[in-house]
């Protein structure tokens, strides 16, 4: 299926997209175990409030530079670019439309995001995205989502004329919100291999989703939600 998304934007994989050309030639392999719980939680009987919040409430929710600490620059914003993109041997994901099968944004309106470089000497990246709709919505939504996303472990991907070969991979996500996911998207080219971890936590009516360096991950994921989750 091809397809045209914006290569900006950071979503499910699109952030590997994103930071491949930037990465050092170095090869991550200390990769979590496969976990069978990967995705866990269920939808609450009474969520605390079902009312979707504005993006503009979402945006006052992200982090910033001074709750990363040290060394954090943010990215600025910058006009999508669309390339080409053809997602081969994925029917689950081809499915689900351009920018699902893809890794572009979900698909909620109500949205903000931000992006972090971390400048020690290795360009990492971590984003964070914030989306909110009714619970029921996030739940069905994102569910559907991340098991296509899992339920293909492993898949060619063009990007204009450059073929990528990415594999997914289910993690050990924490006990946070109602519902969580958490995978390993490796892309890889030329070479040169990428591992972007990416940890998603339904929070009622919001969905939190972490994604870059699997350190900058793990580090940052219970502050993010901290912080989103802290206004009511």
């Amino acid at each position: 299926m091809r397809v045209r998304v914006a290569t900006t934007a950071v979503g499910i994989t699109a952030v590997v997209l994103l930071t491949l050309p930037a990465c050092p030639d170095t090869t991550d392999t200390g990769r979590p175990a496969p976990s069978s719980s990967a995705r866990s939680g269920s939808p609450a009987a009474t969520e605390q409030s079902d009312t979707p919040l504005s993006s503009a409430a979402l945006a006052a929710r992200l982090l910033d530079e001074s709750d990363l600490g040290s060394g954090y620059t943010r990215k600025p914003e910058r006009p999508a670019q669309h390339d080409d993109v053809t997602v081969l041997g994925c029917p689950a994901l081809a499915d689900l439309g351009d920018d699902a099968a893809t890794g572009g944004q979900l698909d909620f309106p109500r949205q903000a995001k931000a992006t972090f470089l971390y400048s020690d000497g290795s360009n990492s990246e971590v984003s964070e995205e914030l989306y909110s709709d009714t619970a029921e919505t996030l739940s069905v939504g994102s569910r559907k989502i991340f098991d296509a996303m899992v339920g293909c472990p492993h898949y060619p991907v063009l990007v204009g004329g450059t073929a990528f070969d990415m594999t997914t991979q289910e993690v050990a996500v924490p006990q946070l919100g109602t519902e969580q996911w958490s995978q390993l998207l490796t892309y890889s080219a030329a070479g040169r291999e990428t591992v972007v971890k990416q940890t998603a936590v339904r929070d009622g009516n919001m969905l939190l989703v972490v994604s870059g360096s699997p350190a900058l991950v793990d580090r940052h994921l219970d502050k993010a939600l901290t912080r989103a989750a802290a206004v009511r």
